[in-house]
């Protein structure tokens, strides 16, 4: 019990002493600050050095979560602007076919103006054969549309051939340029009539075959327009084919031949109009002069031939080159 009441006094004493030396220091730094101030240069020299580390270390953490967090954000932004640019490069991409084919339609709407004393219907091209070339293709109307074989077909601003075969929802069109292709054609300004033989090995060179010309006159010159002719088998009159670009003389010093490049790009084609009418062919009496010259695309008997795949004329052609 001594013992403990001992105890309690040295404890009281210690935290006496400790009062009376913390209430002098108090009263020492108030008075007289020079007193302290190598305590606090001695506390400062340890204690500084300690507080920016714990500082560098924590600028460093908060900079590496500021890295994270930003380094988040960028991905984020950088997903959601990825996703903007495809959106914005398929809707340019959208944009300019809609204006291309706005730009063909405007051209078949132009095409039907200028050709407005026939009717017509607009048609897709759906298939085509192989190569470069829109030689034989089939289109996406037929005989539920009113479309016949020997209707001719326009794009482009002029003639591309002619429906050689129908289906209730489709139809075949073969093309002038294809090689079994002869087509009744007169220059514009004179009416001198000639024949068109289409050529694919020609069509590289953006030219088709210019055969037979009647100029006696020499009236026809390079850069005229050459149109369907008015005796035309299976093609109704004027409609424009292409332009002369050479002429030479025949070998027999009656005709003449050359080329001509077609007013339609058969490369790109994509849209046609097809008129809904045949020509009305009446064939010449057989009274008439048998030996008559062949012009056209007539036989000398006088008897039609067919303009999109004869072999007679096939025949004629190749001769005339």
């Amino acid at each position: 019990m001594k013992k403990k009441t001992n105890e309690n006094l040295r404890n009281k004493y210690l935290l006496i002493a400790l009062s009376i030396l913390c209430a002098v220091l108090i009263a020492v730094s108030f008075f007289e600050s020079s007193l302290v101030s190598p305590v606090k240069e001695i506390t400062g020299f340890f204690i500084t050095p300690v507080q920016k580390g714990i500082s560098g270390f924590g600028s460093w953490l908060s900079g590496l979560t500021d890295n994270f967090q930003d380094a988040a954000s960028l991905r984020e932004e950088n997903a959601s602007l990825q996703e903007r640019v495809d959106t914005l490069t398929e809707e340019n991409s959208q944009l300019i076919q809609d204006r291309e084919e706005l730009d063909r339609l405007r051209e078949l709407y132009n095409l039907d103006q200028q050709y407005d004393e026939y009717e017509k219907v607009g048609a897709r091209i759906i298939a085509k054969e192989s190569g470069n070339w829109f030689n034989l293709f089939t289109i996406d109307k037929g005989s539920s549309d009113g479309i016949e074989v020997d209707m001719n077909v326009i794009s482009g601003g002029g003639l591309v051939g002619i429906v050689t075969d129908v289906g209730s929802s489709w139809a075949t069109v073969r093309s002038i340029i294809d090689d079994n292709s002869n087509v009744s054609a007169m220059v514009s300004t004179t009416s001198d009539q000639c024949i068109v033989a289409g050529d694919l090995r020609l069509m590289d060179e953006g030219s088709l075959n210019l055969l037979s010309l009647t100029d006696s006159e020499n009236n026809v010159h390079v850069g005229d327009s050459v149109v369907t002719s008015y005796i035309s088998e299976k093609f109704l009159p004027g409609i424009l084919i292409g332009y002369i670009d050479e002429l030479n003389n025949d070998a027999n010093n009656l005709t003449k031949s050359g080329y001509i490049t077609p007013v339609v790009d058969f490369r790109h084609l994509q849209e046609v109009l097809v008129i809904l009418e045949t020509k009305e062919y009446a064939a010449p009496s057989q009274e008439g002069d048998s030996t008559q010259a062949v012009t056209g695309g007539e036989t000398e008997s006088g008897t039609p031939q067919s303009e999109s795949s004869s072999e007679t004329e096939t025949q004629q052609t190749q001769q005339a080159q």
